[in-house]
């Protein structure tokens, strides 16, 4: 049986906090990851657990997507992250919800929303709030949020993720050396 987007994540988060059981924190924020491995490599990845904040997203009915590798595992990707990246829309109506699923998640001053990128971080993770005002590298995302596929949680909450070949674009026009062998690893994956 193919395991559903849900459960690989939940397979990944697993093993995030196997692997990082012993390690000790080094100061290193998800913002000071390097091109080549990422932000599994620093702190964000202990006690990474992005679940609490999903669910939040749904509770206050945001239709942010998911993006980066945490999208990357919902569509099978091996490779294990320290943060959560998502894309919204911009709209204040979006900037409320948003706001409430980070207060929600134990977020104590969220971020100031009125700009293309901003950090956050709740309890269990942390990442990059995006909206399609961000340079994409000539890309256009907006209709990366349309084309979101959604996945159910048994308990009660959807997720909305990057479509495949919209996560593929992205990582194709951010282009650094992590983007490149993730996109490599999700095109094989259609095979």
């Amino acid at each position: 049986m193919t395991p559903t987007a849900l459960t690989r994540l939940r397979q990944a988060v697993s093993r995030t906090e196997e692997t990082t059981r012993d390690r000790t924190a080094t100061g290193r924020r998800p913002q000071d990851a390097d091109d080549l491995v990422g932000t599994f490599a620093t702190d964000g990845a202990l006690g990474f657990d992005p679940f609490p904040f999903l669910h939040a997203l749904h509770q206050a009915g945001s239709h942010a997507v998911v993006i980066g590798q945490v999208a990357g595992i919902m569509h099978g990707s091996t490779e294990l992250t320290g943060d959560l990246d998502l894309l919204w829309d911009g709209t204040p109506a979006q900037a409320r919800a948003l706001r409430e699923a980070l207060v929600i998640a134990g977020c104590a001053e969220p971020p100031d929303l009125d700009h293309p990128q901003v950090a956050y971080q709740v309890t269990g993770a942390g990442g990059d709030l995006c909206t399609p005002a961000l340079a994409w590298g000539g890309l256009d995302v907006t209709a990366s949020l349309t084309r979101a596929v959604h996945a159910d949680d048994p308990s009660g909450f959807t997720v909305r993720y990057a479509a495949l070949d919209d996560l593929v674009r992205m990582r194709r026009a951010l282009g650094r050396p992590k983007d490149h062998r993730r996109a490599d690893e999700l095109e094989r994956l259609r095979t």
